[in-house]
């Protein structure tokens, strides 16, 4: 049942909507608090305030890799790629995604950071050996 990979991606979605709308709160913060105003960030973010630019770096994350796991929910549902395994995978990954958000927008510590990411990599991988197993 293609349920279960619906719920995931409905996850994942909730998810870039909540990092939206902390990257609008840190920059609302920094604009109302004097921090930075609206022409010295017309072109370039590089004059927000640290937290402000995280968000945003985060917020441009949720469009990298994601990109990749909808195309595989996509693909897995229309191959019938959608068992029990896929279904964890999706929602590892997701879980991925939540937690680097929260060390990226929290104490920023790249080598954990950085594991996180690679476990969600992981599981995308995981995800395409599923999909190819299943059209082969």
């Amino acid at each position: 049942m293609t349920l279960k990979l619906i719920y995931p991606t409905l996850a994942m979605i909730f998810w870039i909507f909540v990092v939206g709308i902390v990257l609008s709160l840190r920059r609302k913060t920094a604009f109302t608090s004097g921090a930075v105003r609206p022409d010295e960030v017309s072109v370039s973010t590089e004059r927000y305030p640290v937290p402000a630019r995280l968000a945003s770096a985060n917020f441009s994350n949720q469009f990298e890799t994601p990109v990749i796991f909808f195309a595989l929910i996509m693909i897995a549902m229309a191959t019938g790629a959608t068992s029990y395994a896929m279904a964890i995978l999706a929602w590892l990954y997701v879980a991925t995604r939540v937690i680097h958000t929260l060390i990226h927008l929290g104490p920023n510590k790249l080598p954990l950071r950085g594991a996180v990411y690679g476990i969600g990599v992981i599981a995308l991988v995981g995800m395409w050996l599923g999909v190819l197993l299943a059209v082969l």
